[in-house]
This record gives C-alpha cells, sequence and structure tokens, in this order.
C-alpha cells in the first residue's frame, strides 16, 4: 500500500477554509492545518480583549473545514447571535471554542476537543499559544497596529505596506508552537494560501522557527495565489509581487504556483472596482506556474472552486 503523503498547510481565514474544504477528502494524504493567530475584527477581536484568549475565528473555521458534518456544523457554529446583548455579533463557535479552551486549561487543547467534537479528518494548529499583535509598517515610515486596523483601510488612499512584524503582549520573544516545528519536518508537501498576504499568510512566518523549520524541510512548496487584489495590502499586485513577497518571507524559492486564469463577468469586475480591489494578473511564465479556471463566484463573491483545486492538488501530488 503506497505511504500517505504528509500535507500541511498555512494561512488563516477563509482561504484557508477552501483549501482545506479542496483537501478533506481526499485519499492517502495526512493533513495538518497551520493556523495564523493575530486575528484581532469583529467576535473574535471582542474575545480577546474580553477574555485574554487567543483569536478562535481562524481555528474554527479551518476545524469546521476538516470536519465530515463541515456543512450542518458550519450553519449552526457560525450562526451569530442577534438579540441578547452580551452575546449580540458572536457566533456559536466562537464561543465554543472561547469555552472549551478555558475548560481544558490552553487554547491548544481547546482546539483539540473541538475538532474531536466535529470528528475532524486532520489535526489543526496554532502557528503559536503566545498573544501578540501584528504592526505593519507603511512607506511613508506610519505603523498600523492590529490585523483589523489593516484589514480593513480608512479613506481612499493609504501607503504600501513595506514590512510586517509581530509584537508580544505579555513577554519579550513570541514561540513557536512546537507541534507546528514538527508537522512541518515530516511534510512531503506544504501549502500556502490562499488568504490575505499581509494579515493571514506573512504573519505565519514572522514567528521565529517557521521560516526556519521550511528552510530545512524536504517538503516540495505549493502556493495558491490570490484571485484578486486587496485595498490596502496588495493593490495592483500580479502574480510575480505575490511569489516574491512569500519568498522573501520564508527564504526559499516555491516549486509549484497555483494561478486562476479565468476572467469574471463585467458585473463581477465592476464590484470589485468598487472596493478597489481587481483580478490579479499572471505575469510569469515559468515552468512551476499551474494556471487553471478556479473561479467561483456564488452569491457574488470571487473565491476558489473547490473541486478544481482540489484537482489541481491532486495532479501535482501525483507527479
Amino acid at each position: 500500500m503506497k505511504k500517505k503523503q504528509k500535507i500541511v498547510t498555512i494561512g488563516g481565514g477563509s482561504g484557508q477554509y477552501v483549501l482545506l474544504s479542496a483537501l478533506r477528502d481526499l485519499l492517502n494524504i495526512n493533513i495538518t492545518a497551520i493556523v495564523s493567530m493575530v486575528d484581532s475584527g469583529g467576535s473574535t477581536g471582542r474575545l480577546r480583549d474580553e477574555f485574554g484568549v487567543l483569536p478562535p475565528g481562524d481555528i474554527l473555521k479551518c476545524v469546521l473545514a476538516l470536519s465530515p458534518e463541515r456543512e450542518a456544523a458550519r450553519k449552526i457554529l457560525q450562526t451569530r447571535f442577534k438579540s441578547h446583548n452580551r452575546l449580540c455579533g458572536h457566533n456559536a463557535g466562537n464561543l465554543l471554542l472561547t469555552i472549551l479552551s478555558q475548560h481544558a486549561g490552553s487554547f491548544a487543547s481547546g482546539v483539540e476537543a473541538l475538532a474531536e467534537v466535529l470528528n475532524c479528518q486532520g489535526k489543526v494548529l496554532p502557528v503559536t499559544v503566545d498573544k501578540a499583535t501584528l504592526v505593519a509598517e507603511l512607506t511613508d515610515g506610519s505603523q498600523l497596529y492590529g490585523e483589523a486596523a489593516i484589514d480593513v483601510p480608512r479613506g481612499n488612499q493609504r501607503q504600501k505596506i513595506k514590512n510586517a512584524f509581530l509584537v508580544p503582549h505579555h513577554s519579550d520573544v513570541i514561540t513557536v508552537y512546537p507541534p507546528v516545528i514538527s508537522a512541518i519536518k515530516e511534510a512531503d508537501y506544504i501549502i500556502i494560501g490562499p488568504g490575505d498576504l499581509y494579515t493571514s499568510i506573512v504573519p505565519n512566518f514572522l514567528v521565529p522557527g517557521v521560516k526556519e523549520a521550511i528552510n530545512k524541510a524536504k517538503a516540495k512548496l505549493i502556493y495558491i495565489v490570490n484571485i484578486m487584489t486587496k485595498f490596502g495590502e496588495t493593490d495592483n499586485y500580479k502574480v510575480s509581487h505575490f511569489v516574491k513577497i512569500i519568498e522573501k518571507n520564508i527564504g526559499r524559492q516555491i516549486n509549484f504556483v497555483i494561478v486562476n486564469c479565468e476572467q469574471p463577468g463585467s458585473a463581477i469586475i465592476n464590484k470589485y472596482k468598487k472596493e478597489k480591489a481587481n483580478l490579479v494578473k499572471c505575469d510569469l511564465a515559468e515552468k512551476r506556474i499551474i494556471k487553471a479556471d478556479l473561479l467561483e463566484m456564488e452569491g457574488g463573491i470571487v473565491r476558489h472552486n473547490i473541486k478544481n483545486l482540489s484537482e489541481i492538488i491532486i495532479k501535482i501530488l501525483n507527479k
């Protein structure tokens, strides 16, 4: 029997939910998802401030994606309360993960407990269990503090992001969650993205030890490029810009770059232009570039098509 391939994903947010959904039902693989821990907006941010817990939102999405009961669990656990004053705006899953973490004695143990309840088909690991704030340095020298401030720019213009770093809350340094290093070391493939470049992807590499582990790993690297740019983070970025930033932060060349080649209709393009977002154009013609129809536009929102993404990944794993 062929040995199971060990797949590690690195990211956060909705992008990793889509990737893990594409991977979950593939045969002969073991999945470990490494998740960024700097989310500070919405329900996650409120729980982080009120209870001092690590941000549960992105971890919750990943656990749901790997559950055989994904759709039913997602419908229940991502439902937001609307009436009760203290609960209003929170979703049930974030509250459940917060309670489990406190009762189990640690955030990582709470994640394991939730994964057990949902029969998670893989492991979900926080990249760090240390609390930290993401800071972005802009080209004019100013700084933005917190994922929420970086993620949602105010006004019509903003300088480009020049650099990003993490500021620990309660210690001098941030440490990587040890199982993360073990997973990277043992991986056959590491899949990065898709997701917001500076708020979901790069923060993982800012945790000391992660970049070094990737450099030493035997794994081949796959990067899934975003379909659309994002105002305030990746304005006017082409595929080469995304690849350059990722390779700069990991210190190693990517083996396979997956790029969408389908063009959305004019109505979708115009909708995103109002949000100052544009289609990411492919300006690379290297052998490692894999172009495919990856567009999903259900509900007028552009995302990667789970089925098509799964088929591309299968081809890479079978090479």
